[in-house]
């Protein structure tokens, strides 16, 4: 359990940038601990290509935050947020919907939960407008990956650096009332969580092979060849994985495994999945289709897709270009500047890709903040840990050609003796992380007592 630490002298005031994941968890972790905040966001006065309500941490892509197998990478940063007392990681436990083995939520539930809560915090005022520059003193930069001109050329004139990018998209959204149950079917790979938390639109070999010629063929926004380099490979739009081979999509999202059509009894050839968006489970999520498609291909190709030939979207798909900094050469491992310490940049704009990620960015930002205004040791987690690897990654001056990263065990230290199954292997890591964050904290005076 942290302390506030509070002297009689009031303490510095912080100026966070963006109210989005990153920006949310730093401004509560410094407000909780009585530092002053001062929130900067621009929307809905601003907005962005992506955006469409003025409300905090809205979700723009998904709205999963992946496993919640403790095992697993993205397991395991649950396991390290909760230890350093995430805010946001327990809003969204408060908001999630259920999604089989992972962690989802009610998209506009969980925004609505974050603004009130940073609203109500007396130690953070909200200035609901763009900030332009770099701010001196203690500030923090989650301004996202679609930071604002202006915002962008201040930071790259204050690091004499220049801004990276890559493309990212979003996959459509549909009225469930308009898919045909009598062909889409529900259930949960493996029959995990309540087993039926996924609706399936099944497709035999002959279905799937006229769809991925439809949608190899169909017009797309951007009219270019997309160079590997430029798309991240996380949120990769279906139609260009569709490229990379007829059985691409049948081995990635489309992926029949763990299902059984109930109409034969059979797995199906390939499965389109559809994730639930709100409790009330009147949208739900193409699991996997991000797409650059023009709005009348998305309508005409994915209405190929059995049970959604009349299916309605309520948003469809988008692709935009985000941007990140060059933080190998940028940042240290407290995630603030060399070339101005007293700044640190957390979230997507720092390279780490993901929701999570995010939200983990904003707790090291925060409380690295916190420890700078009280003299007290930088906060640095082990690179045995999910995010301590992930931090030492993006901060390594040796990362050649960097690119936003996802959690992941490949970033870790091998185990000391060999560990041959894989999940094992999978479970020995988030152990080793889960002592070694435990460890870590109880020597630091934020999480003693």
């Amino acid at each position: 359990m942290h302390t506030s630490l509070e002297g009689h002298r009031p303490l510095t005031e912080v100026t966070v940038i963006g109210a989005g994941l990153a920006g949310c968890e730093a401004a509560l972790q410094l407000a909780s601990r009585g530092a002053p905040v001062v929130l900067w966001e621009m929307r809905p006065h601003l907005t962005s290509p992506a955006h469409s309500t003025g409300l905090f941490a809205e979700l723009v892509c998904s709205n999963s935050f992946k496993s919640l197998d403790p095992s697993s990478a993205t397991g395991s940063l649950k396991t390290e947020l909760g230890l350093l007392g995430s805010f946001l990681l327990r809003i969204a436990h408060a908001a999630s919907i259920p999604a089989g083995g992972a962690l989802a939520v009610d998209r506009y539930r969980f925004a609505n939960l974050v603004t009130k809560t940073v609203e109500a915090h007396p130690s953070i005022r909200v200035v609901r407008d763009e900030c332009i520059v770099v701010p001196d003193g203690h500030s923090i930069i989650a301004t996202g990956p679609l930071t604002s001109e202006s915002m962008a050329n201040s930071l790259f004139e204050l690091t004499g650096t220049k801004g990276l990018s890559f493309y990212d998209a979003a996959a459509p959204v549909i009225d469930t009332l308009t898919v045909d149950t009598d062909i889409a079917f529900l259930q949960s790979r493996y029959d995990k969580g309540t087993g039926a938390d996924y609706l399936n639109c099944p497709m035999d070999r002959d279905e799937y092979e006229h769809f991925i010629s439809a949608l190899v063929g169909a017009k797309r926004v951007v009219h270019k060849n997309f160079e590997t380099s430029e798309l991240f490979a996380g949120c990769q739009p279906v139609e260009e994985i569709a490229r990379k081979g007829a059985d691409s999509l049948r081995f990635g999202p489309m992926k029949p495994v763990g299902l059984t059509d109930p109409r034969t009894g059979r797995r199906p050839w390939a499965v389109v999945q559809l994730r639930p968006e709100n409790a009330s489970r009147t949208a739900f999520n193409m699991v996997g289709f991000q797409t650059n498609l023009t709005f009348s291909e998305q309508r005409r190709v994915f209405s190929l897709i059995p049970g959604l030939k009349d299916a309605e979207f309520l948003r469809y798909g988008v692709m935009h270009r985000n941007t990140f900094v060059n933080s190998p050469v940028m940042l240290d491992t407290t995630l603030s500047l060399h070339a101005r310490p007293g700044v640190r940049i957390a979230g997507q704009l720092n390279g780490t890709e993901g929701y999570l990620e995010s939200i983990a960015g904003g707790v090291i930002a925060g409380l690295n903040c916190f420890c700078a205004i009280k003299e007290l040791p930088s906060l640095v987690l082990p690179v045995t840990s999910a995010l301590g690897s992930l931090i030492a990654y993006i901060t390594n001056p040796q990362t050649q050609e960097f690119q936003p990263m996802n959690v992941n065990w490949g970033l870790v230290p091998e185990l000391d003796e060999r560990v041959r199954s894989k999940r094992l292997r999978y479970e020995a890591y988030a152990t080793r992380a889960k002592n070694s964050v435990s460890s870590t904290l109880s020597r630091h005076p934020l999480f003693e007592g």
